[in-house]
């Protein structure tokens, strides 16, 4: 057997180990899809909310906790995260063996172009988003955020909405008003570092009142349909807005479907802050 074969087979074991069933079922964590993926194009999912650690984005996409190669069949999805992330030994490791990449520009230009089906996934409100996140609020950054909008217009891929509710509800957060002092500091060490630190807490191994685990609440990621990408090698700013403003218009459609469902809780309507 041909090496490749060989770290292929312990690839998909890793993603099909028994222990990301039993981790999903644990909140529960679900997908659905709103329509089905042709194999044969490329696409850039966008993520949202970033909640604390984007626990529903890796269950879903970083594991076949729910079957994703059985939901797209054809479609190969690399979740992607920071490029320091990639520069310590071992905790590397453990993410690539998952698929996951650098959110570099050179590393998505390279998945996307490794043929049909080849794909990425952002979490697009990155690490600021992550200090609002707590139960019941849904609030996006994600209107300066086009950078993934160019790039699926550069290469022709097909952007794809996906909103995963219940993924702010897992942890609760300190207080940190933006006017505060916290959240101050910790927006100058993600200026200065690139990274946040929420300061969060659920519920212990043996309590449900203090601990660093996460709540058992419900996670639903609702991966939405997929809205089609002229390839643009140079898209004037017309062209650009004009897409992300058919993103947003998908995002809202999945959150219109199903908040009252699966947002019964929400202290707010979802809102773009940034």
């Amino acid at each position: 057997m041909h090496y490749r074969d060989i770290l292929y087979s312990v690839y998909n074991s890793i993603l099909r180990l028994q222990f990301w069933k039993w981790y999903a079922e644990f909140f529960p964590i679900s997908l659905i899809k709103q329509a089905d993926l042709d194999p044969k194009k490329n696409y850039v999912f966008g993520y949202h909310p970033h909640g604390i650690i984007s626990v529903g984005a890796w269950t879903n996409f970083c594991t076949e906790a729910n079957n994703i190669s059985e939901v797209f069949p054809g479609v190969t999805i690399h979740m992607l995260m920071l490029t320091a992330n990639f520069n310590l030994p071992l905790y590397r490791d453990f993410f690539m063996a998952h698929g996951l990449c650098s959110v570099s520009r050179q590393s998505c230009e390279n998945i996307l172009s490794k043929g049909p089906g080849n794909s990425i996934l952002i979490v697009v409100g990155g690490a600021g988003e992550s200090l609002s996140a707590r139960p019941g609020v849904y609030n996006l950054i994600l209107k300066r955020r086009l950078g993934f909008i160019k790039l699926a217009m550069n290469r022709g891929a097909d952007l794809v909405p996906v909103f995963s509710f219940g993924e702010n509800d897992i942890w609760d957060q300190v207080n940190n008003e933006s006017n505060g002092r916290l959240y101050k500091f910790q927006k100058r060490i993600q200026k200065a570092a690139g990274v946040t630190i929420p300061l969060f807490h659920g519920r212990g191994l043996f309590n449900y009142e203090w601990g660093l685990m996460p709540h058992r609440r419900q996670i639903v990621t609702v991966v939405g349909k997929p809205i089609p990408v002229k390839q643009n090698a140079n898209p004037t700013e017309e062209e650009i807005f004009e897409l992300q403003k058919q993103y947003i218009n998908g995002l809202y459609e999945i959150w219109n479907q199903y908040k009252d469902v699966y947002a019964k809780n929400r202290v707010n309507e979802l809102t773009l802050v940034e």
